[in-house]
């Protein structure tokens, strides 16, 4: 495998995995994975994906307008989230994939194409919120 990691997470399901209230406030919920997600670009998440690391979080719905920031590529889905996903993963053949997503379905759509796949909680016990709700 060539280049850089490209780690992609499934923003509504990343989101939708801690009981803190993201329902009242889908966007602002995003934007705060997003600006917990930047540091991983340099960091990666150690051991199982060391730096530098490309970062996707793939967003729809509510969250479709959320910006990308440094660190950060966000991917607003056109259609499901779960076809970018598959999308994100296909077109990226020659590079280590890591899809981060509980959605069943979509891990086993993602893995047939040679992504790996992590659960949301790998994810978030390795993030740090700069917001200080995490």
């Amino acid at each position: 495998m060539n280049g850089t990691p490209l780690l992609i997470v499934d923003a509504a399901n990343v989101v939708g995995s801690r009981p803190d209230g993201w329902w009242r406030d889908r966007a602002g919920a995003t934007v705060r994975l997003r600006d917990s997600l930047a540091r991983l670009a340099g960091s990666g998440v150690p051991p199982e994906l060391p730096p530098p690391v490309e970062v996707v979080l793939v967003v729809e719905g509510a969250a479709r307008k959320v910006p990308p920031v440094s660190g950060v590529r966000v991917v607003a889905a056109e259609r499901s989230g779960d076809d970018a996903m598959v999308d994100l993963v296909a077109t990226n053949p020659q590079r280590r994939r890591v899809v981060v997503t509980a959605d069943r379905e979509l891990r086993e759509r993602v893995t047939r194409r040679g992504a790996e796949v992590y659960g949301p909680r790998w994810l978030t016990g390795r993030l740090v919120d700069p917001h200080g709700s995490c």
